[in-house]
């Protein structure tokens, strides 16, 4: 299992960094540059809300299902016709309560006219989510792979030629990124039936109650879980916009910084893509996933710590590279929102594995607790202090989660840890930011050689102390063969 982790890994970040960074810090920051940090909130808060709300999209049934093929995978032509129907019935009810919140938050003809727009959005990717679930479920995780960039990919294209291809003489409109979504979800979502029903065989669309109803009640925990860490991690952005004067502007700053936590938290998530389907199926056989934990935790975890590093000692530069409008205190959002990716990133290790262990009890009052103290926090600090008052309560929220998880764990699945390895990790975790702070505030270096030495000296120090297993990676890639015994198969498009 460790092989398949490691190679379908590595496909997943090769793909993902030619594609998602280009997208997040070349189209999607020149269009916040070229429609202004006001205009982009306005598209930001809305985005947010349409967010909030996918869960009814969904019910959990995205998650439940690769949990459930992942253990046998001849659950899929039996489930794919009755969930497809399902999905579109969901749909509806989910528009209905998008908008009717438009209506109730009073949004203005334009903010309306966008949220819906944004809605179907919403359900062209949940629909697209679940149908790479199954190809997860069924460990074909290089198609999938190959699915979670295609879309961006469309974008990038669409974008790029109405920024700079010369297409028009019009300026930039927020609507036109709104639009290139729903175009580039419709080719993506198309391609991913044609190849899940080659896999699932004939299938016809059908209305089965007991199918639903069955599904409904194993998934319904999945659902309360993604709707609780859905709102406590979109929810800021809501409430800046309403509660201030200038909200929108506040939103804007908030989306600058979250722009780069996104980004990275892209990335975590790969981790949990590829993690849950195979502890799901290590749990069913009855194999400890102890040392997967802890070779998935060591190749997160040490490459989070070291950029996030590196971003809050040169916050200040990094924001004025990035964007013309940026000041002060988008660097001290952006430094607090770094702090709170290592929580978040911890969570995708320790949330995922409690996820295909079943413990849904466990995560759905963590979830509560976060969600409820997230709000009070946010209630709080935003009149005093704004989007950095928002940046704080995410901090202490996914900072206190991941710690929480991390205790289930260690309760629940019984995770050892090794004692006798602690000291590296000390070492690392003080040299790291004292080599960003010298090189970021003592040492009069240029900027770019600076930042790239805070990432490439910690890199070094990882690898001299051995918390990145770089001779064990080599092994695994180079013997050809799964920890079970047979030989790896590569898995076709």
């Amino acid at each position: 299992m460790k092989r398949k982790f490691l190679t379908n890994l590595l496909l997943l970040l090769f793909l993902n960094l030619l594609v998602k960074p280009f997208w997040i810090l070349g189209i999607d920051l020149s269009v916040q540059n070229a429609v202004g940090t006001e205009e982009y909130g306005f598209y930001f808060s809305l985005f947010s809300l349409s967010v909030l709300l996918n869960i009814v999209l969904d019910m959990g049934i995205t998650q439940y299902n690769t949990r459930a093929v992942a253990r046998d995978p001849g659950r899929l032509a039996r489930y794919l016709p009755g969930i497809a129907v399902l999905k579109l019935l969901l749909a509806i009810v989910y528009a209905c309560l998008c908008l009717g919140a438009g209506l109730l938050l009073g949004y203005s003809r334009a903010q309306f006219a966008m949220l819906g727009v944004l809605v179907f959005n919403q359900f062209l990717a949940s629909f697209l989510l679940y149908l790479r679930s199954n190809l997860a479920g069924l460990h074909l995780f290089r198609t999938d792979s190959i699915l979670s960039v295609t879309d961006r990919l469309i974008m990038i294209v669409v974008c790029g030629l109405l920024l700079w291809g010369g297409v028009t003489d019009r300026p930039f409109r927020i609507e036109w990124l709104v639009y290139a979504q729903t175009f580039s979800y419709l080719l993506t979502l198309g391609t991913a039936w044609l190849l899940v029903r080659r896999q699932a065989g004939k299938v016809r669309p059908v209305a089965e109650a007991a199918l639903w109803k069955g599904i409904f009640r194993k998934s319904l925990p999945f659902a309360l879980l993604v709707l609780l860490m859905a709102m406590y991690y979109r929810v800021d952005s809501v409430m800046l916009e309403r509660m201030l004067p200038d909200g929108k502007y506040q939103a804007g700053l908030y989306a600058q910084a979250f722009r780069l936590l996104d980004t990275m938290g892209m990335f975590a998530f790969l981790f949990a893509s590829l993690l849950l389907p195979i502890f799901s199926r290590m749990i069913r056989k009855g194999e400890r996933t102890d040392e997967l934990v802890g070779f998935a935790f060591r190749l997160l975890m040490v490459p989070s710590f070291i950029i996030s590093s590196t971003l809050i000692f040169f916050r200040e530069p990094v924001m004025d590279m990035l964007y013309r409008g940026s000041t002060a205190i988008s660097g001290t959002i952006l430094a607090i929102l770094m702090v709170a990716f290592l929580g978040a990133a911890a969570g995708y290790i320790f949330g995922t594995l409690l996820t295909a262990n079943g413990s849904l009890k466990v995560l759905n009052i963590l979830a509560f607790l976060a969600l409820t103290g997230n709000v009070i926090l946010n209630l709080f600090w935003i009149p005093r202090y704004g989007a950095t008052g928002s940046a704080l309560a995410s901090m202490i929220t996914q900072l206190t989660v991941s710690l929480l998880q991390f205790v289930m764990v260690c309760r629940i699945m019984h995770l050892k840890v090794r004692h006798t390895r602690w000291l590296p990790w000390v070492l690392f975790l003080a040299i790291t930011p004292g080599t960003g702070w010298i090189l970021s505030s003592v040492a009069a270096i240029p900027f770019w050689p600076a930042f790239a030495a805070s990432v490439a000296l910690p890199v070094l120090l990882s690898l001299i102390l051995r918390l990145i297993p770089f001779r064990e990676i080599l092994r695994i890639l180079l013997s050809g063969r799964d920890e079970e015994g047979g030989y790896h198969t590569a898995y076709p498009i």
